[in-house]
């Protein structure tokens, strides 16, 4: 009787030990943990998917870029992530992301939050001025927003790699994947698709583009002209007429 209820306890440690293994293991492989960084993790066992890749000095110098509705809804699925949304070049892939903190480790490092999301319980869009207003062309603001990262390296690793992975899984031909979470890259980002999403050519915002993405991985010196401004409207206009 004693040696059974041995056997029995030792079974039962066997199979709890066995389960909180599988649970971790699950974990680890699934998108809503970004953080564990274990040897030997399932998600950064791969190639590195993400980022520079080479040393081509004109890797940002696009020709086109498009919108990918189709790569920006699968990456958005991903937890952690509130929306996306993915440029097309004809050498790279570019996404910008928007989180959600509803997966563990988004941040590489850091614990600060961009946005002050308290207004909200107040009733106004600033709580530090009383403003009830925001700018409603902006995807991403300081205040009652979802979240963004300023530093591309304070981006978790392997959310990166899940990200890059899900984009090469739909579009295998791309050089590299780029990805920011960045308040001023998504606000571009957002401005461009929306052009996309009204029918329009992006061509004229090429050169835009290559300055933002410049700017952004590979130590550019100036940001784009904002597109919002009347007279970079124009200005585009006028070029699509000549």
């Amino acid at each position: 009787m004693v040696k059974r209820m041995a056997a029995l306890l030792l079974s039962a440690a066997v199979l709890s030990s066995a389960a909180g293994c599988n649970y971790r293991e699950l974990a680890q492989k699934s998108d809503t943990d970004y953080g564990s960084r274990q040897v030997n993790d399932p998600k950064m066992i791969h190639a590195k998917l993400y980022g520079p890749l080479s040393n081509n000095a004109n890797q940002h110098d696009n020709a086109f870029f498009e919108y990918s509705s189709v790569i920006s809804r699968k990456v958005t699925e991903l937890n952690g992530i509130a929306s996306a949304i993915v440029m097309l070049t004809d050498k790279n892939a570019y996404v910008g992301l928007m989180l959600d903190w509803t997966a563990v480790g988004t941040r590489n490092s850091g614990r600060h939050r961009e946005q002050d999301n308290t207004g909200t319980t107040e009733g106004v869009y600033n709580r530090e001025n009383g403003n009830p207003y925001g700018n409603g062309r902006l995807l991403v603001s300081p205040y009652n927003s979802y979240f963004s990262v300023n530093d591309v390296n304070d981006l978790s690793n392997e959310l990166k790699q899940t990200v890059a992975k899900t984009v090469r899984d739909l579009a295998p031909t791309v050089q590299e994947v780029h990805i920011s979470a960045n308040m001023d890259f998504v606000n571009y980002f957002n401005e461009y698709a929306k052009e996309a999403w009204g029918g329009r050519s992006l061509m004229p915002w090429v050169d835009s583009f290559n300055t933002l993405v410049q700017y952004h991985f590979a130590g550019g010196k100036e940001m784009p002209t904002p597109i919002t401004l009347p007279e970079v409207n124009r200005s585009s206009e006028q070029h699509m007429n000549e």
